[in-house]
């Protein structure tokens, strides 16, 4: 019997579709709904000539082609990123392991440096701004960060910490008897849903016209909501606290996830104050005219 102040895990089959010996898992279902959302969202983005003013803005096509390169930037830093960050002594030891995606272990933050690398080789590849590349894939993210939460959830994996008196604690199954936060939700909402509107919102009010300010909006927002999602989230098992266990308003000290947000945070605000100082916006080549919103380049 679960405690009296938690609430039950609800018994989800981690598999969403079945079909003969093919399964696909709701984590796969996660990142395919995140992707194939985030390119309409940005098919729709880049049609809008108005929010693009001077900057050049990727075709259809272009986009098309660019869900290849992010998805596999993600797919690859964010595996280098968790055997660098999380687990790098037990990789060391079984090398062969590293390969094994599908036993799970995908670092955000690898997988976030993984996608801008695509970005800017994809941009420099199609004589785009790289910085306005960074911008339309910051509007977008948050839908597959969404996805991918409630995905983590329904795995029952990165729990959050012990709440016995929380009354929406859950009972996960790999989690002990305890009841937990559930600290998966909790990312879902505000680094997902939160940040999607606030993304929108800033697209809308700013549009792409100044390369850097959303992708540094973006950066910083998500460097927020993680470090406060992450007092909630029990630490890595073979990491658990790196220092600062004294901080009762930490609920325990710093974790690895809140180490990595800052530099994010730092990286936000750079892009941000020089963004609004103009100085990434593009500049006309000498003899030529400023480029006009949706024209070919030269």
């Amino acid at each position: 019997m679960p405690p009296l102040l938690a609430i039950p895990f609800p018994a989800i089959d981690p598999v969403a579709v079945a079909i003969g010996p093919l399964a696909i898992k709701w984590y796969a279902l996660a990142y395919i709904v995140g992707l194939v959302g985030g390119w309409y969202y940005a098919k729709r983005l880049a049609a809008a000539a108005s929010l693009w003013g001077p900057v050049r803005r990727p075709s259809a096509a272009d986009i098309d082609d660019l869900i290849v390169w992010v998805a596999l930037g993600v797919v690859l830093g964010g595996r280098i990123g968790y055997v660098l960050f999380y687990n790098l002594s037990a990789y060391l030891a079984n090398p062969s392991e590293i390969l094994a995606i599908w036993r799970g272990g995908m670092s955000f933050h690898g997988g976030f440096l993984g996608a801008v690398l695509a970005l800017v080789l994809f941009a420099r590849a199609r004589d785009l701004n790289p910085y306005a590349m960074l911008d339309l894939a910051a509007v977008v993210v948050p839908i597959g960060l969404f996805f991918g939460r409630i995905a983590n959830f329904v795995n029952g994996e990165l729990w959050g910490r012990p709440a016995p008196d929380f009354p929406y604690a859950v009972v996960f199954p790999g989690g002990g008897p305890v009841p937990r936060h559930p600290s998966q939700l909790y990312e879902a909402a505000t680094e997902g849903l939160i940040l999607f509107v606030v993304m929108a919102f800033a697209a809308r009010r700013f549009g792409f016209r100044r390369p850097g300010l959303l992708g540094g909006i973006f950066v910083l927002g998500y460097a927020i909501a993680r470090t406060a999602c992450e007092v909630f989230r029990e630490p890595d098992p073979q990491l658990g606290f790196l220092f600062g266990t004294h901080f009762p308003v930490l609920g325990g000290g710093i974790t690895m996830g809140m180490l990595l947000c800052l530099p994010m945070a730092l990286v936000g605000l750079v892009f941000i104050v020089r963004a609004l100082r103009g100085a990434t916006r593009p500049v006309p080549r000498r003899g030529e005219e400023p480029v006009e919103s949706g024209a070919p380049s030269a």
